[in-house]
């Protein structure tokens, strides 16, 4: 949308996050569809390190994976502040800045996890959050440090940031996963949300890379799916056997440091650009549950 990229050089993608799930899974998609990729080695807040590596590397474009989420999960960055900071906020910084200065589009995986339903965007409604709506939600220091960046980000016309949420993959292995999360939870919470079919999604935001679009895109499949739906699914399509409890944010919030982000998010601008894009529920059921399916027979 209007950043002069790359003047039709060959595809050559540079990667940030090599390490990370959706960084690891950007590879083997680049693999898979012969695109030329590497990785880089320069650590984000290290402004020289980035030259380094655009300069030995000669992108055409620029994917951001890296980042701090915190382990086991985002309780993490409430006592890790300073590192959560230099990861979120100035290596992200450094990199959009870096990326603009040589002309290159840097693709931004963020998160949705900075809105929670309010008033005009009531629980249920069908009424989700657009791109250009004001962050409501700064609960965790996480979800803050998320929002802040983007509000930056905003000026960098070569940026292109995708608003990732509760992300699934086929590999139901994987921590990482909200349904392999939810489904080693003791109990869980039961809330409609937006999420992110990473089968689907990340290879949109390959063809995102090819077409030059920036601007904040609101990166989950359209429509909401609830906790206890997604372990309804896992019971029919993989263990019958399996069962679980469910318990109030009051309840979930004397076991967790920060309060999470709850919301839905309006998928139109992503959907007018690729028509394909499945619901929620549709996404969930052909790229995870069909190819995880146990036959009754076995």
């Amino acid at each position: 949308m209007g950043f002069p990229a790359n003047g039709g050089q060959a595809l050559k993608f540079l990667i940030y996050g090599r390490t990370g799930w959706i960084g690891g899974f950007i590879g083997k998609l680049c693999e898979a569809q012969g695109i030329e990729f590497e990785y880089g080695s320069g650590r984000l807040e290290n402004r020289a390190s980035l030259e380094s590596d655009i300069a030995q590397i000669k992108p055409s474009h620029v994917f951001n994976a890296a980042g701090v989420t915190g382990r086991p999960n985002v309780d993490w960055c409430e006592s890790h502040k300073v590192e959560t900071i230099r990861a979120n906020v100035v290596g992200t910084l450094t990199l959009a800045d870096v990326c603009r200065e040589k002309g290159l589009i840097l693709i931004n995986y963020a998160t949705g996890c900075i809105f929670e339903y309010d008033e005009k965007h009531p629980l249920g409604s069908g009424i989700g959050f657009k791109e250009e709506d004001t962050p409501n939600f700064i609960g965790s220091f996480y979800s803050k440090t998320k929002a802040m960046v983007e509000d930056l980000l905003k000026n960098y016309e070569n940026v292109c940031t995708l608003r990732v949420r509760m992300p699934i993959s086929s590999d139901l292995s994987n921590p990482r996963n909200f349904i392999t999360k939810i489904s080693r939870y003791e109990k869980v919470v039961d809330i409609p949300n937006s999420m992110t079919i990473l089968d689907e999604l990340l290879p949109i935001s390959i063809e995102m890379a090819k077409r030059n679009l920036t601007g904040i895109y609101n990166f989950t499949n359209p429509g909401v799916v609830s906790h206890n739906e997604i372990l309804e699914m896992y019971r029919d399509y993989i263990d019958p056997k399996f069962t679980w409890k469910n318990f109030t944010l009051e309840e979930q919030s004397k076991v967790i440091v920060a309060p999470r982000s709850n919301n839905e998010l309006d998928t139109t601008k992503l959907k007018l650009e690729f028509p394909e894009l499945l619901s929620i529920k549709e996404s969930l059921i052909k790229y995870v549950f069909e190819p995880n399916k146990k036959s009754s027979g076995a």
